[in-house]
């Protein structure tokens, strides 16, 4: 997903934010102790998982009699939370959700349980997952450590209706310059309207997200190949001064707070004009109960001197190697990310709230198509197909093996092709997965903060590659746009 692999060193201080954390009783409630029918689990407060908690307990502990007791909480207060858990082993919760980040490196440190109980299901398909992410989820021992719930690449969110009142066309492949020269245009279009919104939260999983895919297209990186930091790098340099400067110009206020959560809200309620930022945001904003459904356009992450920008992401279930309840864990699990469970959310809150991005079945659905967000301007369809048998390996995703669908709708079709690596840099993404060096045998799972990573992994998101006995923590401290 980017010009060359690299990763990140930052020597100035880290800006803490100490975030208010919520925890939720789902179904059951309580305490799961002791009791073989109940199970904890422990995830991120995205509104595809606030929507699972609702419909958990009239449908999966219905039909199976398990409960299941919920912990929601902020992307960075649950990341916190659940490295401790599991590094610790201390079997409170038995499910996570994680991301095709943290599942390779967990599994290897012996933190994870298998889910060969799922995989091997004929009724959960695993052939119909995206290979992609069979393969982002497998372990070093070739067994696969991790579900998706959903996935998303990053694309460029924008309000036609703005434009159109502008005289303006968002190309659909735009370059960053575009965009801020459009956002100037469009701030103040409307009565408390900032012409966009990025992340400015500190988190390597808030203002990274998207800042590294923009250092990424300017052609900066984090690490060379031989793990020389480079973030004084004049690519580098113009990237992050890029991204600031658009934010203090045209961006939303209070953005050192603001993270995927606030964007959203503030794309939903008119308050920006435009948004960078992960596909899955898609749903809401075309949900039925969304004020600005129908308004919003779709474009192609922005580039500057790559052929393409966005990131490979999934949120996927995971189950805790210490856990005493795995076989009512995995039955979540394989419930979580079912055919099944995506046509509950269709039924019951409509196609467009489903967490896709994981499926070929999905895109291929013609009611999904149909409800699916899309844009005019999105291009036609690919004609290439989407292939159906999982492929459990280090190599990274093909652009085919994302997906493509003859009638894909078009927002999909954006995503598709947002999410694959610029072809600039593809040959020596091959060359460096794995790195050329072997891995080391696993060592002993340390629960400090210096050595949590038993062989090197890959950060799916920004691209990253970690040395070995190195936590994410000590490699990306985090910063607040002003």
């Amino acid at each position: 997903m980017r010009p060359k692999t690299r990763a990140a060193v930052l020597s100035a201080g880290a800006l803490c934010i100490a975030l208010g954390a919520t925890a939720c009783a789902g179904a059951g409630g309580g305490n799961s102790a002791g009791n073989p029918n109940s199970i904890n689990v422990l995830m991120v407060n995205n509104p595809q998982m606030e929507d699972l908690q609702k419909l958990t307990a009239d449908n999966f502990t219905k039909e199976t009699g398990i409960n299941v007791n919920f912990t929601i909480l902020p992307e960075n207060d649950v990341r916190a939370k659940i490295s401790q858990e599991f590094s610790s082993q201390a079997g409170q919760y038995d499910v996570a959700s994680l991301s095709n980040y943290e599942i390779p490196f967990y599994s290897a440190n012996g933190w994870l349980a298998p889910l060969d109980s799922v995989a091997r299901d004929p009724g959960f398909d695993q052939a119909d997952i995206l290979p992609a992410y069979t393969a982002s989820l497998t372990g070093t021992d070739g067994r696969l450590y991790g579900e998706p719930f959903y996935g998303e690449s990053s694309f460029l969110m924008y309000r036609k209706d703005i434009l159109e009142a502008k005289g303006l066309t968002m190309p659909d492949k735009p370059t960053w310059d575009q965009v801020a020269d459009i956002a100037a245009k469009v701030d103040g279009a409307a009565p408390g309207m900032k012409g966009i919104c990025l992340r400015g939260q500190p988190g390597w999983g808030q203002v990274f997200a998207p800042l590294t895919t923009v250092v990424n297209t300017f052609g900066g990186t984090w690490f060379d190949k031989d793990w020389n930091a480079q973030v004084n790098s004049p690519e580098f340099t113009a990237a992050t001064e890029f991204y600031t400067n658009l934010v203090r110009q045209h961006g939303e206020a209070g953005a050192a707070q603001a993270g995927f959560t606030e964007c959203l809200n503030n794309m939903s309620q008119g308050k920006t004009a435009m948004w960078y930022d992960a596909t899955s945001a898609a749903g809401a904003l075309e949900a039925d109960s969304s004020p600005v459904k129908g308004k919003i356009g779709y474009a192609q992450a922005p580039i500057k001197e790559t052929k393409s920008a966005g990131w490979l992401w999934t949120w996927s279930w995971a189950m805790q190697a210490a856990s005493r309840k795995q076989d009512a864990a995995g039955k979540f699990v394989a419930w979580a990310s079912s055919k099944d469970y995506e046509h509950l959310v269709a039924s019951r809150l409509g196609w467009a709230k489903v967490p896709s991005g994981k499926r070929v079945s999905t895109y291929e659905n013609a009611e999904f198509q149909k409800a699916a967000p899309s844009s005019p301007r999105s291009g036609s369809p690919s004609r290439t197909p989407i292939p159906r048998t999982p492929a459990p390996s280090r190599d990274p995703p093909s652009e085919s093996s994302l997906w493509a669908s003859p009638s894909s709708p078009p927002w999909a079709q954006t995503f598709r092709r947002a999410s694959v690596p610029p072809s600039r840099g593809r040959a020596r993404w091959r060359t460096l997965w794995p790195r050329a060096r072997t891995p080391p045998k696993k060592s002993a799972t340390s629960t400090s903060s210096t050595n949590r990573t038993a062989g090197e992994s890959h950060d799916y998101r920004n691209g990253a590659y970690l040395p070995t006995g190195t936590h994410r923590s000590q490699t990306h401290t985090t910063c607040a746009i002003p």
